[in-house]
């Protein structure tokens, strides 16, 4: 995540102090939700500090893996960079590849015509300077809600296409820095540190809003909300939005998402996303796409936006789970085969039929509500 990801204004949707590891805490992050140079610094630090850059093998693909039921081991075909395959057998593997690393590019007719600059934010091409050009940006995902108020000055004109609107958290301290009285504590109190991150894991991230993501059997309040208490949250987030958005009507509309809160992962947001949205040279077009011409976008009531550049703010393939290898388990079984484009795995670690294959970040173990991934990865180390 944080070597591939560095599109301007990329940093943590976690609290910083969740979000290490338990066994190398860092009490002295320079923000309540750092940027990804921070973050990409102290993961190589620990890796170097705990000895694991030293058995690394760099620059090698896992091509396949294969029980071999004889011998009960797994015989992994790996490639280096000049193309040689060789293989090799263990005892166990670990899959530590993650979901959001394999950027998802639409399935819009016409991508590959489009003749100006074109690239995903996952993959961000710093070469080009986007100062004075006419700009599209199709997604309005975590991602691009971080990357398009640090760009939107520096263009001639920026274009947001939006499919599905997110809820938006408030966080008033998402662009802050840490403050040096709070840092002061976290570095001289005995368990302060301890303390402040039981205190953000309970209050923010897990207990804090879970009993408003509870649904009622049979409920039939607020629409777009599964109970008592997610329809309070619904009121409350959707009156946020509406008070970002102030008088345009029309925006805040197009802005208030038609699910129930909790049922996607909600945006961070401190006022900078709706108030970028409301600048004189950024549009938010919410009409479906119908393709990518040479020109730039036709939308589906004909009309075409002339682009000199296009962002595809998109994702991930966050459903298809080791995609970038062939697993074979027990009797030649195939993983992918068994599950069938539905993964499932007990604990979200082990599948049946696969001895001694492992997941880290493994099916239903991503999170909605909050915490830290970093937190749920060691528990499924420790398991």
């Amino acid at each position: 995540t944080w070597y591939e990801n560095t599109y301007p204004g990329c940093q943590v949707d976690s609290a910083n102090h969740l979000y290490n590891y338990l066994f190398a805490p860092n009490s002295q992050w320079p923000a309540h939700f750092s940027s990804r140079a921070s973050l990409f610094d102290y993961f190589r630090n620990v890796a170097n500090e705990y000895g694991v850059s030293d058995r690394a093998r760099l620059s090698t693909r896992v091509c396949s893996l294969a029980y071999r039921d004889d011998d009960h081991c797994w015989e992994a075909t790996l490639e280096d960079s000049d193309g040689n395959t060789v293989r090799e057998c263990f005892d166990s593997v670990i899959s530590a590849c993650g979901q959001l690393n394999t950027p998802a590019m639409p399935d819009i007719p016409g991508v590959e015509t489009f003749q100006g600059i074109a690239f995903h934010s996952a993959r961000w091409e710093h070469q080009h300077d986007l100062k004075g050009k006419r700009v599209a940006v199709i997604g309005t995902g975590c991602s691009a809600t971080q990357f398009i108020p640090e760009i939107a000055d520096a263009t001639d004109s920026l274009t947001v296409f939006q499919r599905t609107p997110n809820w938006l958290l408030p966080m008033d301290n998402y662009h802050e820095p840490m403050e040096e009285e709070q840092l002061w504590c976290l570095r001289n109190l005995p368990f302060y540190d301890r303390w402040y991150r039981f205190y953000l894991f309970r209050s923010r991230a897990m207990d804090g809003p879970l009993p408003f993501l509870y649904g009622e059997a049979g409920w039939q309040g607020e629409p777009q909300s599964v109970g008592p208490a997610n329809a309070m949250l619904r009121e409350a987030m959707e009156a946020y939005i509406r008070e970002q958005a102030g008088d345009d009507r029309d925006l805040a509309d197009r802005l208030v998402p038609d699910y129930p809160p909790g049922g996607k992962r909600p945006v961070l947001d401190d006022g900078s996303w709706i108030s970028t949205l409301k600048k004189a040279n950024v549009h938010l077009v919410t009409d479906a796409i119908d393709r990518i011409v040479p020109e730039g976008i036709r939308t589906r009531d004909g009309q075409t936006h002339v682009f000199d550049a296009i962002i595809y703010g998109t994702g991930f393939h966050a459903q298809q789970f080791l995609s970038t290898l062939k697993v074979t388990g027990r009797d030649g079984r195939d993983l992918h085969e068994q599950w069938h484009g539905d993964p499932r795995a007990y604990k979200g670690i082990t599948v049946p039929g696969f001895p001694n294959l492992y997941m880290l970040y493994g099916p239903n173990t991503n999170i909605v509500v909050g915490a830290s991934i970093i937190f749920f990865s060691e528990c499924e180390m420790r398991y």
